[in-house]
């Protein structure tokens, strides 16, 4: 699987059986979703559960090399659940796709153990070139709600995709991207980690560029000190100029202004 390639961890001699990796699909829904009350609740109303058992009969078909058959349960299972996994895609086990409706996972996307996806995420390809063009997601990563990862790169192990992101580049072990494109932004020891295990806080979206305004901002103002007292104070009376300009034009309350003090608060 994918997320042999992204850990190092050996192949297993044999793979589980198919009933048995449709038990795991079913149970690990109970570790990522508080909703879920009963199997028969998972098994009977969730359209991710579905679309999972969907693929892996459609994938055993494609191996078998019947690849109508594959394809037009692949289809049929759209229809009914608006979640298109190709049958050639290969999922790791306890795979729980939450909500699901809008994920599209390609051809030759690989997916590791214990991976989750919410509603809107794409594993989609870049190029029309035969040959390896989806991305490869190692185990435990989570993709939040309509983030679309593209081409053939890497995921590697425990990397949170924020909800919306664009990835396009290869990700490294547990870290958080987020953005268009998609940067890596929060490392493993901010997260905060469930006790099974789990990192949901997908929501959690770290801004880089305003980090980085922010930083030339405390830049320009130990310039101004550096400068004096003057330059300081002609910098904020033209920043309190624009503040009046835009509450003339738009704005109902002031936006904050610049000031000394921003350092010390923040």
């Amino acid at each position: 699987m994918a997320s042999r390639v992204l850990t190092g961890a050996p192949r297993a001699a044999t793979a589980p059986g198919l009933l048995r990796q449709v038990w795991d699909d079913v149970n690990c829904v109970f570790q990522r979703d508080p909703a879920a009350r009963t199997r028969f609740e998972v098994i009977t109303t969730y359209p991710g559960v579905h679309a999972v058992i969907s693929h892996r009969l459609a994938h055993t078909l494609w191996r078998w090399r019947w690849r109508y058959p594959a394809r037009l349960l692949s289809h049929v299972c759209r229809m009914l659940t608006h979640i298109d996994i190709h049958p050639g895609a290969r999922i790791g086990q306890r795979f729980f796709i939450d909500h699901g409706c809008g994920v599209v996972i390609g051809e030759t996307a690989e997916v590791g153990d214990d991976v989750t996806l919410y509603h809107g995420v794409t594993l989609g390809g870049t190029s029309w070139n035969p040959g390896k063009r989806h991305p490869t997601l190692g185990d435990g990563v989570v993709v939040g709600a309509g983030a679309k990862i593209l081409g053939p790169i890497s995921v590697a192990a425990n990397a949170r995709i924020g909800a919306n992101s664009v990835v396009i580049q290869d990700v490294a072990p547990g870290m958080t991207v987020v953005g268009i494109p998609g940067r890596e932004v929060l490392p493993l020891h901010q997260r905060r980690i469930t006790a099974q295990g789990i990192d949901l806080d997908h929501h959690l979206m770290p801004d880089p560029v305003g980090k980085a305004i922010a930083c030339l901002l405390d830049r320009v103002h130990a310039l101004e000190i550096q400068l004096g007292g003057d330059a300081l104070v002609s910098h904020d009376a033209e920043c309190q100029s624009c503040v009046d300009e835009c509450v003339g034009m738009h704005a109902t309350e002031a936006p904050p202004v610049y000031s000394p003090d921003y350092q010390t608060a923040h």
